[in-house]
């Protein structure tokens, strides 16, 4: 059975429900104590004068809300990938936990390389505190 999928650019007024969906992220990765943004920066680094980043919103019915099997995932990143090159974008990066085994194939599946593997990058993150204490130094 055909999902009906619709992707299309996220609005300020998606933000409540873009921060519901990094809120059930976080806490299904077991990381809901690192979730630091709140929806009034997300509205500002998205939607303000410079948009930080561009932000894609999939729609489909709530019954399949557990997209699994369904194309889903290939359709929405499929369409991710045309708003980069659209955009002048050579290269997609992104972060997947290393025990989350489905997407890295998903990925792979796909042509991405595992840069951990393939150039030894590893990714680091300075939170709040660590960016305070390096400006004291």
């Amino acid at each position: 059975m055909a999902v009906a999928l619709q992707i299309r650019e996220a609005k300020e007024a998606d933000c409540g429900d873009i921060m519901k969906m990094i809120r059930e992220l976080a806490e299904f990765e077991k990381l809901s104590d690192q979730v630091k943004i709140s929806e009034g920066v997300l509205k500002t680094d998205g939607f303000g004068e410079n948009p930080f980043y561009h932000c894609l919103v999939a729609e489909f019915p709530p019954e399949h809300r557990d997209p699994l099997g369904q194309g889903i995932g290939s359709k929405i990143i499929k369409k991710v990938a045309e708003a980069a090159l659209e955009r002048g974008c050579s290269q997609l990066r992104f972060a997947v936990l290393d025990n989350n085994k489905s997407a890295i194939d998903f990925y792979k599946a796909r042509g991405a390389k595992d840069l951990t593997v393939a150039e030894g990058w590893h990714f680091f993150h300075f939170d709040n505190e660590a960016l305070r204490e390096m400006v004291r130094m």
